[in-house]
C-alpha cells in the first residue's frame, strides 16, 4: 500500500535516493523472488509483476517501466559462478513488488536501469552472505545493490491487528517490545561486523522466531551486508513500525576505504 496511500516510508525513501550517488544500475535482491538455485533477471525490458492480491484496483494499473539490464545480469552470473554458486539466467522474470514499490519513490522516473537476483530460503544464511560477497564487485561498477525485505516479518500478527482495526492495521499502534529488541539486536551485530552472529541469528537472538517466523524477509539484508565488504560503515535509518510488528528501517551499508 506505500506505493498508493501517503505512506511514512515515501519520503524517506525518496531522500535516501537523493543522498546516495546516482546508481548506473539497481540490483535488486527481493524477498519476493525465490528459488531452489539462484537465479539472475535478464530481461531487456523486465514487466512490473502485480504479485499480491485482495488490494485496491489501483495498484494493478502501476507499472514501474524501468530498462532492464541485461549486460551488468550477465557480470552477476559469472560473479556468481565464478565463486562455485550454481546459477542461471531467467529471461522472462519481471520486477515483483519488492522491487518496484520503493523504487517508485526512490527513482520516480523509472529511468535507472533495473534487475534481480533471487533468494533461496531453504540454503540459509550462510549461503546469503556468501551470495552477497559473491556480488559485491559490482559496487564498485556503479551497481546499487539493494536488499528488499524487512527487519521484522510477522504477517500472522499484523493480520490480527487487521482483523481488530478494520482494512489497515493501525500506523500508530504501541511497538511489540519484542521488534525493538531484535532491530537493536541486529543492529548492533551488523555494526561491529559480528558475521557469525548473523549466520546464527536465529539461535542467538531474542525472539528472532516470532520477529520472522519464515526467513525470506531477512535474508536480503545478508546479501546487501555481504556485498558492502569486510566491516562495512553502517547507517540505520528509522521507518517505522506498521501495525506495531513490522519495522520497516533501512540499513545503509558503505564499504570502508582499502
Amino acid at each position: 500500500m506505500a506505493a498508493l496511500r501517503a505512506s511514512p516510508v515515501a519520503e524517506p525513501w525518496a531522500a535516501l535516493a537523493r543522498a546516495l550517488p546516482r546508481p548506473q544500475v539497481l540490483l535488486v535482491l527481493s524477498a519476493h523472488w525465490e528459488t531452489e538455485l539462484p537465479m539472475v533477471g535478464t530481461a531487456p525490458r523486465p514487466p512490473t509483476v502485480h504479485d499480491f492480491g485482495g488490494f485496491p484496483p489501483a495498484l494493478e494499473r502501476i507499472r514501474y517501466p524501468a530498462p532492464g539490464a541485461p549486460e551488468v545480469a550477465g557480470k552477476a552470473l559469472a560473479l556468481l559462478t565464478a565463486a562455485g554458486l550454481p546459477a542461471s539466467a531467467n529471461g522472462c522474470r519481471g520486477l515483483d513488488h519488492g522491487a518496484w514499490v520503493p523504487l517508485l519513490h526512490m527513482y520516480p522516473q523509472a529511468d535507472v536501469p533495473v534487475f534481480q537476483v533471487s533468494i533461496q530460503p531453504s540454503l540459509g544464511t550462510a549461503h546469503h552472505l556468501r551470495l552477497g560477497a559473491a556480488l559485491a564487485p559490482l559496487a564498485g561498477e556503479g551497481v546499487l545493490i539493494v536488499g528488499s525485505g524487512s527487519i521484522t516479518h510477522n504477517l500472522a500478527e499484523w493480520g490480527r491487528l487487521v482483523h481488530q482495526h478494520g482494512s489497515q492495521a493501525e500506523p500508530g499502534s504501541a511497538v511489540a517490545p519484542y521488534v525493538r529488541t531484535f532491530r537493536d539486536e541486529v543492529e548492533a551485530a551488523l555494526r561491529r561486523g559480528d558475521v557469525d552472529w548473523l549466520a546464527s541469528y536465529r539461535e542467538r537472538a531474542a525472539d528472532a522466531q516470532r520477529a520472522h517466523p519464515t526467513e525470506e524477509h531477512f535474508l536480503p539484508l545478508l546479501v546487501a551486508y555481504a556485498a558492502a565488504g569486510d566491516r562495512p560503515r553502517v547507517e540505520r535509518i528509522e521507518l517505522g513500525v506498521d501495525g506495531g510488528v513490522i519495522a520497516m528501517d533501512a540499513f545503509v551499508f558503505t564499504a570502508r576505504a582499502a
